[in-house]
């Protein structure tokens, strides 16, 4: 047993097996490093708010305003569990998220046109967006770019875990330039309105007084670096654009934060801090024992194993949205 574990007063539960994914993927690599993980659930809440029916669907719950570290804390434990966790437990992961996702749905102001959180194709974007700003701020802040195998394989394993949601795997990009792709053929769709400014200031810069003073402090210390990352036509849009001597200038001091940060103990002290929900899944990744079945599952050999303990009866209703899509 790893030395910090034997110190535990109580120690880590087994693991069922490795997973989705495993240890030796570029999805543990990526989504598993920690303080990228931090800049990149920003900068992707931030991109989203471009589609106007994910932001009147965000706007319409509220959550964000009245709980906003509880919609934080848990958001972020969620793509982290379906990343590094054992098979069953992302996939129960899953099925709470489509179902509290399933009763957010309503008329987009603008378009009056219905919108629904679990729609395959804002489900697409949420998916898309979620591991293109992981794999990005890895790059950009963190240790430095995957290998050529490792990113083709990383764009494998997201449409892999898009089988968890409600999109279609099939849709999935594979590669950069397919999320160039992606993005440039949905740009189309992405507008700025009065939901959405709102929702962009309010995640680049939290207020304190609903979202706390670590949240409110982390947001306005991120936000500089997150914003050097997103595209120009977006930053003037959103009206939350920066010079580039800071786009340049941020780089040096963010990675230098990154670094001292993915320590275990200083991540594990800044994930208590910012969204302690996550720690059960960063602490068996950093300390757990090997897992009972030494393996990894895939999202259907894992069904199948586990059965209506992880909501298969949501898989059934979420396979149907797709074939209606």
């Amino acid at each position: 047993m790893n030395a910090t574990a034997a110190r535990r007063h109580k120690p880590l539960p087994r693991r069922e097996d490795w997973g989705i994914f495993g240890p030796d993927s570029p999805t543990w690599k990526v989504w598993g490093y920690g303080p990228t993980g931090l800049l990149a659930f920003q900068r992707s809440i931030v991109v989203e708010s471009f589609d106007p029916f994910l932001a009147a669907a965000v706007e319409d719950q509220n959550g964000v305003r009245e709980y906003a570290q509880s919609r934080f804390n848990h958001t972020l434990a969620y793509f982290l569990t379906v990343a590094v966790a054992d098979s069953k437990t992302a996939l129960k992961a899953s099925d709470v998220l489509m179902r509290i996702h399933d009763r957010a749905q309503g008329t987009e102001p603008v378009t009056q046109q219905p919108y629904s959180a679990n729609d395959p194709d804002s489900q697409l974007w949420i998916h898309v967006t979620g591991w293109h700003s992981n794999l990005l701020m890895y790059e950009r802040y963190g240790p430095g770019p995957l290998t050529p195998a490792e990113q083709e394989r990383f764009w494998a394993e997201s449409a892999i875990a898009a089988e968890l949601q409600t999109c279609d795997p099939a849709k999935v990009p594979r590669s950069r330039e397919d999320v160039r792709d992606y993005y440039a053929d949905i740009r189309k769709r992405l507008c700025m309105t009065e939901h959405a400014r709102a929702l962009i200031h309010y995640f680049l810069r939290s207020e304190r007084a609903v979202a706390g003073t670590q949240l409110w402090l982390g947001s306005r210390l991120m936000a500089p670096a997150v914003i050097a990352t997103i595209p120009r036509w977006m930053r003037v849009l959103g009206g939350f654009d920066q010079p580039r001597a800071l786009d340049a200038a941020v780089r040096a001091p963010a990675r230098a934060m990154v670094r001292a940060s993915a320590r275990p103990k200083a991540l594990l002290a800044m994930v208590d801090r910012l969204a302690p929900a996550v720690r059960p899944v960063m602490e068996q990744k950093l300390y757990g024992e090997p897992p009972l079945l030494d393996a990894t599952l895939t999202p259907a050999e894992a069904r199948e194993k586990w059965g209506r303990s992880t909501g298969r009866d949501w898989d059934e209703r979420a396979a149907a949205l797709r074939a209606a899509s």
